[in-house]
């Protein structure tokens, strides 16, 4: 599969390497990069189990189920990616835009331990 913006190296685990990349989840990345019309930096997408953000968890994240991206952004960009992402089937949107880490989790997650889909939170 091929992806006009974006290579499957850019969601490997930073850990270790491995690469379980949801290709639903790609293919709805590039629907919405494809209409937001802006670059997007892939900060975190596939996280093995021993991952340092995952090793800890009781339950594997969306990242270690291969269904979960983060995106470097902010402002303008960040509210276009999170008021525009529900329309290309994201059901997680995560909100970290404090500090130098700014980012937006996506994930196209069904339920995740239970919790409720679709939802958003802030870190």
């Amino acid at each position: 599969m091929s992806w006009e913006n974006f290579n499957l190296d850019e969601f490997a685990c930073r850990h270790c390497g491995k690469n379980l990349i949801s290709h639903n989840l790609v293919d709805r990345l590039q629907s919405l990069r494809t209409e937001l019309a802006f670059p997007f930096v892939i900060t975190s997408g596939y996280r093995c189990l021993e991952h340092p953000n995952e090793i800890n968890k009781s339950k594997p994240g969306t990242h270690a189920m291969g269904l979960a991206v983060d995106i470097l952004s902010y402002g303008e960009q960040a509210y276009k990616i999170v008021t525009t992402a529900p329309k290309h089937g994201f059901t997680g949107i995560g909100v970290n835009q404090k500090g130098q880490g700014r980012f937006i989790h996506l994930d196209i997650a069904d339920d995740t331990h239970g919790k409720t889909r679709p939802t958003i939170w802030s870190y």
